[in-house]
Parts: structure tokens; sequence; C-alpha cells
């Protein structure tokens, strides 16, 4: 999750109160009343047998069942022990619910996600599911809730709060995978982006500079109207607005798989970051889960079961967002005075969803929500008097969705056939898979639904909602991409271009900027035969390819002022490692920022993250360069700019890692006087665009984002693997487990994935209650 979301619903006396009671000795007694219980026997009903939950010092869990039933039962035990307060709240997002527990701060967010219908997709996802599947979510609700039954100490923000967790449902597991795969699907916020530039005035020709194309050297995985509108501007701009103020992640991530041939050790190795929200608690969560049937150890998601990025006894994996364009918007033409709108030749009439959303301390709010054939409307939200309705397609939204029984399937998987066939249930969000076995064997697929639409229908912008540009099915499960040993010997994924142009089918055309996945095939190609350390040392880099590519612009810049000149010497001697103790890098960045400031009166945004556009501007000119667009013009510009980003840091310039924070901060905590207890920050180095990535706000250069997970999985027979993840296990900040992985993940530290030989801190058996 990215940040905190802005919500101030907590009672000022609760707030006192806890204080209070804290100054006066009540922190001891609160922190052994919301402690969970850890070790000795506890009786639970529901379970058929004995379960053993072992944790290692750091926290990790071993779950060891009879049965897979039992397992999962063990695992909603686990999870509600250590992150009930985070289960909670996440199913209150992706139902639209936190305005019952936080008030009239939280309503805006709650219509908006009511609108798009998680719940609803949770609810329809559970019914599509076969019988392993949902025997597995129900055995973890069944845990989650037989452990609800046991009377726990709750966790501190249900007391602030001064409410308790209703039972668990099944939607409550599968809603927020949706949410999940709402975060990792950004095309319709792209093409709201595009919609709104369009609604601005900007042509179609101009946007593409604004906006340019996937490279075409960059690196592969596998060798309507144009008129100013103020409403349509308005009404684009307030949906991004409000997705912008929920939790997400950044569309970065990297994993990358080597084969034997490229080892020391002769077996592959694999590696895996996925970069998503940084916040408290961590996303993830390490278990290792044993039953006769299943063998997994890895990430696990709270709320969900099963490890979702690991290894089993058999095959490795690891996942990066493909990107694929799965959504679409439609701009509907409404007819009959509303109350319906035009499809296909006819009028069709809304179906109309009435979304009733209870409010703390006020009246409900009643939301009637339009849907058609295409989805919700979505624009109903917001108001934008005179523009039409934005409705929209997503297969997330979709009644059928087995993704959940995929995960599962690559928990059980032995091979590359039982892998792929797992896969087949999956629909979205669409992952890049890297794929290792004991064999020796390595392998990528993309799976998911990807749409397939007619020619002349980018997915860039809003359509016509009028069924000429209707999906017209979508691409086979034969026809994913895919590769079993490729010929180099290695696949690199970075969230760059999944497909050559020659594959038939067009999964997306927007990728992220090459560089992560170029700076990881250089290391690789460079390196030899590559051992453990090796792809630790590429998933810790941070040099700056970004920094490479403007070296030059450096070079042509005249600088008058004697400062600025002084650091454009010392930066054109820099090796580009953006370290945390570099200032250097400090300078760079704050440079690049502003040099992202170049197109902000046409564009309508303070900043404007391009690289290609903004080097092409340096290259060539650009209309934005006043006053004649030049390409002397654009070089004043740089060289103001670097100027203006020395004048950020007043006298001394800091080191990069003194301004650069990574930021942990708890989602309604931290909008309270109780922000210093729950957050957490550290010195972190990077940028948006280095392996070890550091994206930043560029206004406070703070990282919300980056990092959630770390993996490098060793195949070899004796082969040794690791994992990380950062703040801690225990999502309480009153537990030992709550930080106590910080310092290792800032410091590129792991933990060893154990399976077995692992030291027990506490152990708590599970027995049968009846």
């Amino acid at each position: 999750m990215r940040g905190a979301l802005r919500w101030a619903g907590i009672p000022a006396l609760l707030l006192l109160a806890l204080l209070a009671a804290a100054a006066c000795g009540g922190y001891l007694y609160l922190r052994v009343s919301t402690a969970p219980q850890t070790e000795g026997t506890l009786g639970l009903e529901g379970l058929r047998g004995t379960v053993r939950v072992v944790r290692e010092p750091s926290g990790v869990v071993h779950i060891r069942a009879a049965n897979e039933h039992d397992l999962f039962f063990a695992l909603g035990v686990a999870h509600a022990q250590d992150r009930l307060w985070q289960m909670e709240f996440q199913r209150r997002v992706g139902a639209g619910r936190l305005s019952e527990v936080l008030g009239r701060a939280a309503l805006e967010q709650d219509r908006f996600l009511r609108t798009f219908g998680f719940y609803r997709a949770a609810r329809s996802a559970y019914r599509s599911l076969g019988p392993e599947g949902r025997a597995a979510v129900d055995a973890y609700v069944a845990g989650v809730n037989a452990y609800l039954r046991t009377d726990p100490g709750l966790p501190l923000e249900f007391r602030l709060l001064g409410y308790e967790p209703e039972p668990w449902r099944p939607a409550d597991v599968l809603v927020w995978a949706k949410m999940m795969s709402f975060d990792l699907s950004a095309n319709y916020e792209s093409e709201l982006e595009r919609y709104r530039l369009r609604a601005r005035g900007v042509e179609p020709e101009r946007i593409a500079e604004l906006m340019p194309p996937y490279p075409e050297d960059g690196p592969v995985i596998l060798p309507e109207g144009g008129e100013i509108s103020p409403a349509r501007e308005r009404q684009a701009e307030n949906l991004l607005r409000l997705r912008r103020s929920l939790p997400r992640s950044i569309e970065a991530s990297n994993n990358w798989v080597v084969s034997g041939r490229r080892t020391e050790s002769g077996s592959p190795l694999l590696a895996n970051d996925p970069h998503l929200g940084l916040g408290v608690p961590a996303l993830w969560y390490l278990a290792h889960l044993e039953s006769p049937t299943l063998e997994a150890v890895g990430a696990t998601l709270p709320g969900v079961p099963g490890v979702v990025i690991g290894r089993n006894r058999h095959i490795a994996w690891g996942v990066t967002n493909v990107g694929a364009d799965v959504q679409d918007l439609y701009v509907l033409e409404e007819a009959e005075g509303g109350r319906g709108y035009r499809h296909g030749g006819e009028v069709l009439p809304y179906r109309m969803r009435e979304e009733r959303i209870r409010v703390k301390d006020a009246e409900d709010v009643v939301l009637r929500v339009r849907e058609t054939v295409y989805g919700p409307v979505i624009s109903g939200v917001v108001d934008a008097p005179g523009a039409r309705p934005l409705a929209l397609r997503w297969t997330s939204l979709e009644p059928e969705d087995g993704t959940i029984e995929a995960f599962l399937g690559i928990n059980r998987a032995r091979n590359w056939r039982e892998f792929n066939e797992a896969l087949r249930a999956y629909k979205a969000p669409s992952q890049n898979f890297v794929y290792a076995d004991e064999e020796g064997n390595i392998g990528y697929v993309a799976p998911g639904k990807f749409p397939v639409r007619r020619k002349g229908h980018s997915g860039l912008e809003p359509v016509p909602g009028d069924g000429r540009w209707d999906w017209r099915g979508s691409v086979p499960f034969e026809e994913w991409p895919r590769a079993f040993n490729p010929r180099e010997g290695f696949v690199v994924t970075a969230n760059n271009k999944a497909v050559p142009d020659s594959y038939p089918h067009r999964i997306a055309l927007e990728w992220a900027e090459p560089y992560r996945a170029e700076r990881i095939r250089r290391m690789i190609l460079s390196a030899g035969r590559l051992g453990v350390e090796d792809m630790v040392r590429i998933q810790q880099d941070r040099r700056s390819l970004l920094f490479e590519d403007f070296r030059p612009v450096l070079e042509e810049l005249r600088v008058r002022d004697e400062r600025a000149r002084r650091w454009r010497e010392r930066l054109l001697r820099w090796d580009g490692d953006a370290r945390p103790d570099s200032r250097e890098a400090a300078v760079f960045e704050a440079w690049y920022t502003e040099l992202t400031r170049l197109p902000a009166r046409e564009v309508g945004r303070e900043y404007w993250d391009e690289p290609r556009y903004l080097l092409r501007a340096m290259r060539r000119g650009d209309t934005a360069c006043e006053p004649s667009g030049s390409r002397e013009d654009c070089l004043r510009f740089a060289a103001r700019a670097l100027g203006r980003g020395l004048e950020r840091f007043g006298g001394e310039v800091p080191e990069w890692g003194g301004v650069h924070r990574a930021v942990f901060e708890h989602p309604v905590l931290s909008e309270t006087p109780l922000a210093g207890f729950a957050g957490r920050e550290v010195s972190a180095g990077g940028d948006g665009y280095t392996v070890n990535v550091g994206p930043y706000d560029p206004g406070s250069f703070r990282m919300d984002s980056g990092p959630s997970y770390r993996q490098v999985v060793d195949l070899a027979p004796e082969g040794r693997s690791f994992y990380v993840i950062p703040m801690g296990q225990s999502g309480s900040p009153l537990s030992g487990r709550f930080d106590d992985l910080l310092g290792l993940w800032g410091g590129g530290g792991y933990l060893r994935m154990r399976t077995a030989g692992y030291e027990a801190d506490d152990t708590l058996i599970l027995r049968p209650s009846r």
C-alpha cells in the first residue's frame, strides 16, 4: 500500500486516553493484552487434526499439518494472529466500508470503490471456483473465524476505533485479490490522462511526444475528438484524483531466472523483487507451509491462502506485472432523458444498482450505480456537468475468476507442464512468471485474459460505447506468451515490453522504461558464471542508467552560476551509483526533477516524468522550451534547472539518503498524534529507474513504494536461498516483531529461506476443539 489514506476518523478522546494510559504505565498492559498466543496449545473448532505452528526468532512461520484443510486453516490463524488489523482494513477497502468505522472522511473513497463493485466481483469469483479452490478458501476463512471465537486480544486499532471485527466470509479473501488486480491494471488511468490532455486541446501528435511509445531498441522479454472541453477535463481530472487517493503500487518489479549453463552450481538461479507500496505493516508475510500433498515457502498475502511468490519441493517462481491492457473506457451517448444509452443501433436501459453506505455518526448514504453491457458507469461518482458518461470494461469485474486456484495449483506443481496447467485458470492481473525447477529447466509465461480488439482500437484512449469497439474474445491459453529453456540461457522481466512485434496478438502498447531490464541484462552477460552472491549483487544494484542517458546533456550545459558549475563537473566525474551516501546522486535527482517541470503549463501538471520526452527535447528542441522552442532554449532551461535543483538544498548538499527516505506509514494512525509511534522511515538510495528501485515524490523526495519483498532461490540440491520483507512479521506497533526486519531490508540483508534446520523461537500446537 502506498502511504496513508487521508482519514482522521479516530475520536480525539480515545487518542488522549491511550496516550494517558501509556504515560501511566498502560503501555505494558496494552502490549501484553494485544499479543497473540504463540506458545503452548490452542483448541480450535473446525480443525481435523493437530497442527504445529513454529515461529523463528525473525517471526517467519512454519506450519505443518496432516492435510491441506488444516494447513490453510492454520495459515488463517497465523495471519489473524499477526496481521488481523491489516486484514480487516484490506477487506473494508475492497468492500467500500471504511466509512462505517472512520466516518465521513472516508466517504468519497467508499463511493468510488462501491461504484466499481469490487466486492460484488469477489462474491461472483468465489461462486465460480472449483471444489479445490472453494475448499482452500473455506478452510482459510474457518481458521480466521475459529481464532476470532477464542476472544483474542484485539489489535490496538480496533480499540481506538471502538469496534470488533465481524466474522470472515469467502468474499473477504477474494476481494483483496481484486484490489491487487486494480492496483496493477493501470491502463484506464493512462486512457484518462490522454482523454484529459485532449480535453485541454493537446493534439494527438503532441500527446505521442509527451507520452512516447516504448523505444524500438528497448529489450523485449520474448526475443475520439480533439475539441477543448473544460467539462471533460474536469471529469477526467476528478477520476484520476480519486484513483490517486487510494492505496496503490508502482508499475515496477524485477525478476529473472538463469539457466544452469550460466551458474557456478550448474543449477538454475531465480530472483524476484516486486515493487509495491511500502506501509505499516508490510504487504507480505513470510511462511513455510507443509502437508503430505503441498509444501511451499515464500511470500504469502495476509487474507489469502497459499504462497504467492516462492518455491516448493520441485519448482520456484517469481512474478512481475505485465502491464497488460485489460481495461477500456467507453464514452456513452445517452438517450431517453438519461435513462438509457445507444448501443448496437438500439437504446439499452441502464441496469441500476443501489449501494447503501453506512457512515459512522452520520446518516446512511445511498449510491445509485448505472451498469451497462461494458460494466459500471464510473464517471457517476464525480461531478462534471456536460461531460458524457464513461463506462469501464475490465476483466477483473467479470463473473468468473480462477486466479486464486492458479496460485494454489502452482504451490503443488512439480514440473513445467503442471505449472502451465495450473495457470490455465489465471485471469488477472497478468504477471510475468519466471520459472525454474530441480531438473534444471527454466521458463517464462504471461498468463491472463487478454482482450482481442478490432483493428483501429489501440486501447490507449476512450472509444465510443456504441458497440463498434466491443471486445472480440480473448487470446487462447495455447497462444499466451511463453518460453521454455530459451537459447539465451536466461529470462529478464522488469515490466519492459513482453513480446516482439511478430507476436500475433497485441496485449499492450505501454511498457515501463527499459532501464532496469537493460541493467539486469548487462550484469548477467558480464558476470561469467553466476552464484547466489551475484544474484544478490544485481538485486541490490543502484547504478542509474537514467544518469547515463542524461550525462551528454550535462556535457553541453553552459552554466553561469559558480556553484552549479562546480557540481556539473562533479557529476561528470560521477559513476552514476545512487548510493545513500552519495551527494552527487542528490544533485542529479534534484536536477532531473526540475527538468520534469518543462511542460508543466501545457499538460497541467507540476511534474511530467517521461525521460525520453525530456531527452528528445534536449537533443532536438521542443515547443515547451521558451521563447523559441529551439534546442538551445531547451539546454538553457536545463542549465537553469541545475541551479534550481541546488537551491532546494539551501547551503550544503546532503547525502542522497539524508533526503531520500523510505517511509512506512500506517493507513490510519499516521494521520493522528500516533504517527511517530506507528510509522517508520529509513535512508534509501536508487531512483525510479534503478534495479534496486527508489521512486520518490518529486516535491519531497519521500519514497513510499519500493521492493516489498526480495527473494533469491538456488535450485541446486544443497543450495542456499534467501528472502526478506521490510518492517516485520507482526502488524502491531507494540510487538518486538513489528519492525525488526527493517534494518536488514534497508541494509541489503536477507533471511535464509529454510524448510528444515531452522531455530524455533515459539511453538504453538493447534488442536481440534470438540
